[in-house]
């Protein structure tokens, strides 16, 4: 208890009385009142955005998004682009997303800001348990964003997935959507505070992923691996198909 407290988290890493009790209407005045505005300048006015596929989303809980990981905030034009205005009065579809703790919440008031934009703290350099169980009930009950490769690409390229969200899966039968976002490694790249503009950003929402025949294997960690390898394909695949129907640029 006394090493979440140094970190700035409340214990067990979860919201106290006060904050649960308020984070009905503070979180919808983040989510829509900063949050949005933000994502529409940075990325909206500020760079070319090219959505595809998001008839493809159900307005549904238990409705994950599996993304591949080029910036620290692809979770959030994520998010936007998926559900949003439909989140403003089905406040459910506002997905939960993972959030480096070392970097989203290192004291309590960064703790307390990006609970309300429905962070979950992930440890670094190790299985964080506690995270995968957080992540597990919250997505029986809304939505979510995970990233299965677990860190940033520095060239665009899409990776190998680790298990992880594979047992989220597992455990809570979510309707899966591989997610593929190009450019915000150019937008955000790694070590960069400040976004660039002038880019091009592309988000591709895919066709919900069958893992049922994977899924009757059992809950294990080598049939979590085959889930999360089938969705990183998809994933990869869809980035060839941003490359294909990508403007070309003129002059």
């Amino acid at each position: 208890m006394k090493k979440a407290r140094a970190n700035g988290l409340p214990p067990k890493g979860d919201a106290g009385p006060v904050t649960r009790f308020f984070s009905p209407v503070t979180r919808w005045l983040f989510i829509n009142l900063l949050g949005f505005p933000g994502s529409l300048v940075l990325c909206g006015m500020l760079n070319r955005v090219r959505i595809y596929g998001r008839s493809r989303i159900p307005a549904t809980r238990n409705t994950l998004l599996l993304a591949n990981h080029q910036s620290m905030i692809d979770s959030f034009p994520i998010g936007y682009a998926a559900f949003f205005p439909r989140n403003t009065v089905r406040t459910y579809l506002t997905p939960w997303n993972p959030a480096a703790a070392e970097n989203f919440f290192g004291n309590r008031f960064l703790a307390w800001v990006f609970y309300q934009f429905k962070c979950i703290p992930v440890a670094r350099g190790r299985r964080d348990l506690k995270a995968l169980n957080r992540s597990v009930r919250a997505l029986r009950t809304g939505t979510m964003v995970l990233f299965p490769e677990g860190t940033r690409t520095r060239d665009g390229s899409v990776g190998r997935g680790r298990p992880g969200p594979g047992m989220v899966i597992l455990q809570t039968r979510p309707c899966v959507i591989p997610v593929t976002i190009d450019g915000m490694n150019s937008i955000l790249p790694i070590g960069a505070r400040i976004p660039r503009v002038g880019k091009r950003l592309s988000i591709y929402f895919g066709k919900p992923i069958d893992y049922d025949d994977l899924a009757a294997q059992g809950i294990s960690r080598e049939t979590a691996q085959k889930i999360v390898d089938r969705a990183m394909e998809r994933v990869s695949r869809q980035r060839r198909v941003i490359a294909r129907v990508r403007p070309v640029r003129r002059g």
